[in-house]
């Protein structure tokens, strides 16, 4: 068991290894220059800043809960895995 400083924000639906883009499903907030901290089964993947957000192709600057957003991820990261964002 790992420990978080920060709160579940969402879960990777979808994971582009081409382009590595991450595809999110958000049950929180998230907004370009925050920290978040990727999660599977228990284990500590990798950090990241928050650089860019889109929803279908465009960029915005935040997204809400319920939305579905594809964010560039430094490293490879699975399907299912927990995204936090860190405090």
């Amino acid at each position: 068991m790992i420990f978080i400083n920060g709160s579940k924000i969402g879960v990777v639906t979808h994971y582009y290894e081409k382009i590595m883009v991450a595809i999110i499903e958000l049950s929180s907030n998230l907004k370009v220059g925050d920290k978040i901290k990727f999660v599977r089964g228990g284990e500590d993947n990798f950090d990241q800043n928050v650089e860019s957000i889109q929803i279908e192709h465009k960029n915005i600057d935040e997204a809400k809960s319920g939305d579905i957003i594809g964010i560039k991820v430094n490293n490879e990261v699975k399907e299912g895995s927990e995204v936090y964002k860190l405090s």
